[in-house]
């Protein structure tokens, strides 16, 4: 890959109004950014004709570079510092980052991104994250480097159009959105919420599970349960289970495992006892039937675009 090093104006450079450090700097006094909640359900509901939830639209390396012009994407991106430091800068705030750092900017977000010394990275451009903050947040990994590691993997499956990678791909992106949201949990949630979800989660591929007879188990108003689950996951506590299901089932068909399995099999082995309910619910979601699902999810990934600057969009200064 050519690495192209981009000179910015001084107009690109916009003055900063607050910093974020991982770690500590006699050069940056450090502030604390307003708490933001980034924590959003594992499946939250998608618009109707949604392909798939974290979706690599696009990976991509920098080699030592210097700086990169102020732009934006449609979708999420996810930018792991392999080496160097620099300042990625936004219109309110400026990150101060370094080698193992992980920053997550969503879609409509214009940045730049500036090193004295130089940065190489690998960044992920993704759709329908079920991570997705509302502002710019910085996210260390640890000293296992498991997120660094699935990077790694995704850049190298990228490159690889067979079915196969192609299924790793929708595991690396699940993967990685549940890396960020364990990493950055702002926000805790109730105890209760917290025990349902852990509930639907170990019950979901049983079609026998009656949710709705396990939350009227619970020593607390029906209604009350309910509000408070959307209130803190984004969803009701069906939704939150036709989607675990639902996603179970996609990843499951695109999977080298499933060995030819029939539609009705595979709806059962998700949890749902109607097989014709099933492919009304998938392709509400996904808007394809289970049976045309990894033909599409193959083509999409033929026709995504192969370099960096084909997923952004740039701004003037």
């Amino acid at each position: 890959m050519v690495n192209l090093i981009l000179f910015m104006h001084k107009t690109d450079i916009l003055p900063p109004t607050c910093f974020f450090s991982s770690e500590k700097s006699n050069n940056i006094s450090e502030a604390v950014l307003p708490p933001v909640s980034v924590r959003p359900p594992m499946c939250p509901v998608l618009p109707k004709g949604a392909p798939s939830v974290n979706e690599i639209l696009y990976s991509g390396k920098h080699l030592l570079t210097y700086s990169v012009s102020r732009h934006q994407h449609d979708s999420l991106e996810l930018i792991y510092c392999t080496g160097g430091s620099g300042l990625l800068v936004f219109d309110d705030c400026t990150f101060a980052y370094r080698e193992g750092d992980v920053a997550v900017i969503p879609p409509h977000v214009a940045h730049s991104n500036q090193s004295e010394s130089g940065f190489t990275n690998i960044h992920i451009n993704m759709k329908n994250s079920t991570f997705l903050p509302k502002h710019p947040v910085l996210i260390q990994d640890d000293s296992n480097h498991f997120i660094r590691n699935a990077f790694h993997a995704v850049f190298y499956h990228y490159s690889d159009l067979s079915s196969r990678s192609a299924a790793l791909l929708s595991a690396y992106g699940a993967l990685i959105a549940s890396y960020l949201t364990a990493y950055q949990r702002i926000t805790p949630h109730s105890s209760i919420v917290e025990e349902i979800e852990r509930t639907i989660i170990r019950n979901y591929p049983d079609c026998n599970f009656e949710l709705d007879r396990y939350l009227r188990s619970i020593p607390f108003n029906y209604d009350y349960l309910r509000k408070l689950f959307r209130k803190e996951l984004g969803v009701t506590p069906l939704q939150y289970l036709n989607d675990k299901r639902l996603q179970a089932a996609a990843e499951y068909l695109c999977s080298v495992s499933h060995d030819g399995s029939s539609i009705s099999e595979i709806s059962h082995q998700c949890g749902f006892r109607e097989p014709l309910y099933f492919s009304r619910m998938f392709k509400k979601k996904y808007g394809v039937a289970p049976s045309r699902y990894v033909e599409q999810r193959r083509q999409e990934m033929e026709s995504q675009p192969r370099d960096s600057d084909s997923q952004k969009i740039l701004l003037e200064g």
